[in-house]
C-alpha cells in the first residue's frame, strides 16, 4: 500500500482537517471561553479553563492565533496588556460547538442512567 497516498487521503478529508486545527486537549475549552467573554486576558482565560498550566496556554493560544481562530492584540502601555478574541472563523465554529455539546449533555446523561441501573443495592 502507498503511504503516500494514504497521507494525501487522511490530508483530503475535512473532518480530519478540522481536527487537526481544534483537536487539541485545550483548544475547544480555551474557543469556548472566549465564546462566553468576547475578550479576555492571559490570566482570565487561564482562570475560565480549569487545570491548564502556563505552558499549554501560552501554547495553544500560539496554536489557535497560527490557525486563525483567534486574534491577539497587544496594547503598547505600562504594564503591558495582551488581549484575546475570537475571529470570524472561530466565531464560525461556535454553532458547531454548541451542537457537540448538546450531544455531549445526552451521553452524560445516558452514562449516568446506566451507571446508576448497574449499581448494587446495599
Amino acid at each position: 500500500m502507498n503511504s503516500n497516498k494514504d497521507s494525501q487521503d487522511i490530508n483530503g478529508c475535512p473532518v480530519v482537517y478540522a481536527l487537526n486545527i481544534i483537536g487539541g486537549k485545550w483548544h475547544l475549552p480555551i474557543i469556548w471561553a472566549l465564546s462566553q467573554n468576547k475578550v479576555l486576558r492571559y490570566n482570565e482565560i487561564k482562570r475560565k479553563v480549569c487545570g491548564i498550566t502556563n505552558m499549554m496556554l501560552s501554547q495553544s493560544l500560539k496554536e489557535l492565533e497560527n490557525n486563525g481562530l483567534i486574534i491577539r492584540i497587544q496594547y503598547m502601555e505600562i504594564p503591558p496588556r495582551v488581549e484575546y478574541s475570537l475571529t470570524e472563523a472561530g466565531i464560525s465554529l461556535l454553532p458547531a460547538l454548541a451542537e457537540l455539546a448538546k450531544w455531549g449533555a445526552k451521553q452524560m446523561k445516558s452514562a449516568q442512567e446506566t451507571n446508576s441501573c448497574l449499581k448494587p443495592d446495599r
